[in-house]
């Protein structure tokens, strides 16, 4: 009753009801005080050990250990997440407990709890913990997350992606409320120096051979400022960072290109997850001056097209995937075919294309199968749920769409899935038909 109440009250004042879907959607709350370590493990229950530098101020809380307010420094510490067995979980789900304490059994839980005390014993856990790649994957979580929330989505990630990397989770002073978008920005701000030295200290170790930075929501504006920030000292961004991966990005596009810009040439390979569906998204272009957010960009739209070939930037559009996520602001974490593309491919550093989603196999089966009707085309458009802008296999998937006109009698010349690369969009009602390059 409180809950839908205050909606009324906040969405009267403010946005017409925009931000009430995005409060309704959080309205349920989770459970506080979830860190404190379980005394036994269960058998069949995952281990997933992170080591999580923060720039949060302690919580006198045992359960809580970081509050969201701004620390003096960069605290270390090792979290052990509990996950439940396989037969009672779904991939993309962080399965909070109802009480305390949880049941590991079906229930996310805090195994232990360790500070790390300075940069050599940070050195030692991740000799301890590495995978033989040599690969560190750094996530930064997004807008109103707790700490222990970056915590359980992260093991999330880390497990049903079934990555090759040793995970370190950077969080910032995010206080966990709608209310607090303003006070979270600053936060990332703040934390921009700090992300930069965690980054730089993770170069100098002799021990890690590759970085891929994954950032979710606002937590991408603090990864992208940090890496324009080391560009700019040190000429360019380490070639150690090879990878960067934006889910959601909550980044005004505009100040994106300048970003980019000033990284120059030498800038970690890009991939970007977007979703037209995105209403967090929506709600921030609202508040920040109506400037399309990165996360929310139609890549069909040829001045963005341009913008992100030019930069040898692979786009991911995720508007067509349904998941449990009512804002459609998770979905890099939620879907379980993404999540895993995520483990397989992207933290890796390898491309991915529309072949490797089987895009390409249902264009050249369709090339083959299809009838001659407008129809079926469209059918096959909208049953893609992963449409890819991906510059170096432009020339491929061009050949296999117009081999799919051909077959169709030139009915449907030009029909692909949206987004594919090259993708001809031609409109009866003008005179033009242009391929968006």
């Amino acid at each position: 009753m409180f809950c839908v109440a205050s909606v009324r009250r906040f969405a009267g004042r403010h946005m017409a009801g925009l931000f009430a879907v995005v409060w309704l959607a959080g309205c349920a709350g989770l459970p506080e005080g979830v860190l404190i370590p379980l005394e036994t493990d269960v058998p069949g229950t995952t281990q997933v050990p992170i080591l999580v530098a923060t720039t949060r101020a302690p919580s006198a809380d045992p359960g809580i250990l970081y509050s969201g307010e701004r620390g003096p420094a960069i605290d270390l510490n090792e979290i052990v997440v509990s996950i439940p067995p396989e037969e009672n979980r779904t991939v993309g789900e962080v399965q909070w407990p109802k009480k305390l304490p949880p049941d590991p059994s079906r229930d996310f839980a805090a195994l232990s709890v360790k500070t790390i005390p300075d940069v050599r014993a940070a050195e030692a856990w991740f000799l301890k913990h590495r995978t033989p790649n040599r690969r560190l994957l750094i996530f930064v979580h997004g807008f109103n997350n707790r700490y222990e929330d970056a915590v359980f989505r992260f093991a999330q990630i880390a497990h049903d992606s079934r990555m090759e990397a040793t995970p370190l989770l950077f969080t910032w002073p995010s206080r966990g409320s709608l209310f607090a978008y303003g006070y979270d920005k600053e936060s990332t701000n703040y934390s921009r120096s700090a992300l930069e030295l965690v980054l730089k200290t993770a170069v100098q170790n002799p021990a890690v051979d590759e970085i891929t930075v994954l950032a979710h929501s606002m937590g991408t504006w603090l990864t992208v400022e940090a890496l324009r920030q080391m560009a700019i000292r040190d000429g360019g961004v380490p070639s150690k960072i090879e990878n960067v991966i934006l889910a959601s990005p909550d980044l005004d596009v505009d100040v994106f290109r300048q970003q980019l810009a000033d990284m120059g040439p030498k800038h970690p390979k890009f991939t970007v997850f977007v979703s037209r569906d995105d209403q967090a998204l929506r709600v921030s272009r609202r508040i920040s001056g109506n400037v399309d957010r990165l996360g929310a960009i139609d890549i069909n739209d040829p001045q963005y097209r341009a913008l992100l070939e030019r930069e040898g930037i692979v786009v991911l559009d995720l508007s067509a995937l349904r998941v449990g996520d009512r804002l459609n602001h998770s979905k890099f974490a939620e879907s379980p075919e993404v999540v895993r593309l995520l483990g397989a491919r992207l933290i890796a550093g390898q491309t991915v294309t529309d072949q490797d989603i089987g895009l390409g196999e249902r264009l050249g089966a369709a090339a083959m199968d299809v009838t001659n009707t407008v129809g079926s085309a469209a059918g096959l458009a909208v049953s893609v749920p992963i449409a890819i802008i991906d510059p170096a296999t432009r020339d491929s998937l061009d050949d296999q769409a117009d081999q799919l006109g051909r077959h169709l009698g030139n009915a449907v010349t030009g029909l692909v899935p949206v987004g594919t690369s090259g993708a001809r969009r031609c409109d009866p009602r003008r005179q033009d038909c242009a391929t968006a390059r």
